[in-house]
């Protein structure tokens, strides 16, 4: 399991909510064990956004603008588009290349309506 521990970088709230964001978007990471590479890949992934959060007394601020006066703030969810599919790599199994992944029906639904075959 994926603790705040495993993010020094940053301060245990902000890793909590980095360890939530990460758990919706590939809720299969808790279940990695502690050694596996697959962790390690995770924390890495993590640790990367980690780097990214801002200093706690910056107000999290992430843009300004005067005209029209705006301010953005920095979000434990936001991630970059990479980072959220590396994640999300980790709980897709592999499949050998060419290859459908997932399972579909041979059968088409209208079959069970006229069981005879047509050519």
């Amino acid at each position: 399991m994926i603790t705040p521990d495993d993010l020094p970088e940053v301060d245990e709230d902000v890793a909590r909510r980095i360890i939530l964001a990460a758990r919706s978007i590939a809720p299969c990471i808790d279940s990695f064990a502690d050694e596996s590479e697959q962790k390690k890949d995770a924390l890495a992934v993590l640790r990367g956004v980690a780097d990214e959060a801002p200093a706690k007394g910056s107000r999290r601020a992430r843009a300004q603008r005067i005209g029209s006066a705006s301010i953005d703030y920095w979000d434990a969810n936001t991630w970059h588009a990479e980072d959220r599919a590396l994640l999300r790599s980790l709980c897709v199994p592999a499949t050998p290349l060419g290859l459908p992944r997932g399972s579909f029906p041979t059968e088409r639904p209208v079959s069970s309506l006229w069981p005879e075959k047509y050519s």
